[in-house]
């Protein structure tokens, strides 16, 4: 059994003790095609990226040959690249701005999005502000027709994560009828995450390793 597999079995058998629902997404920024492979080999299906040029490099063949597999956006999206990124990626869970949303619904494009959440209100990170939103979601389905099924948020960092995921959280059940997929937590905070309620969990290091530059 490979680094990765094992690692792979440790995080989903930690995430099952908390929440049998949260399913695990497989960040892959900077690691190789050969490393997706030998998770595939391991069973897992979704997988994260942060930029469209790497993520269709390293892709395109592996979905061709993988149908069963789920690619999810999760860096941040340029509007002159919406197109590429509508040609391979399942969900975008990048959803941040006006600009952003306009662009997808001019492509009619038909993806999962998540509305990514500022839910620190950092100046220096993306992101809906939270008290906005809820009228952000309802100008994207209402007005916009896009498929919103998540939310996203990365919480400040060396900050205590679980009342930021806990604000999503809120942000969510003032939806009223309208229950969004949650997607938070990461390496560091996912069993956090899992324990209050998140739906996916991005983790990258604790599977693959450091990064390469």
């Amino acid at each position: 059994m490979s680094v990765i597999a094992e690692n792979i079995g440790s995080i989903k058998a930690k995430i099952a003790k908390v929440n049998a629902h949260t399913q695990l997404i497989a960040v892959s920024k900077n690691h190789d095609a050969s490393s997706v492979r030998a998770a595939i080999a391991a069973g897992q299906t979704l997988f994260g990226e942060n930029r469209v040029q790497e993520a269709t490099a390293k892709f395109t063949q592996i979905k061709a040959e993988f149908p069963s597999i789920k690619l999810h956006l999760i860096g941040p999206l340029q509007t002159n690249k919406v197109k590429d990124a509508l040609k391979l990626f399942d969900v975008i869970e990048t959803l941040d701005r006006e600009k952003l949303a306009r662009e997808f619904a001019k492509h009619n494009a038909q993806q999962e999005f998540f509305i990514q959440v500022n839910i620190g209100n950092e100046p220096q990170k993306a992101g809906i502000a939270p008290e906005a939103a809820i009228d952000f979601f309802k100008h994207c389905t209402a007005d916009l027709k896009l498929n919103v099924t998540g939310l996203m948020c990365i919480p400040p960092v060396d900050e205590n994560p679980e009342p930021f995921f806990e604000s999503l959280k809120s942000i969510n059940t003032k939806l009223g009828t309208h229950s969004l997929k949650l997607s938070m937590g990461m390496s560091a905070d996912y069993e956090l995450a899992a324990a209050q309620g998140a739906d996916f969990v991005r983790i990258g290091t604790a599977i693959f390793g450091e990064r390469n530059s």
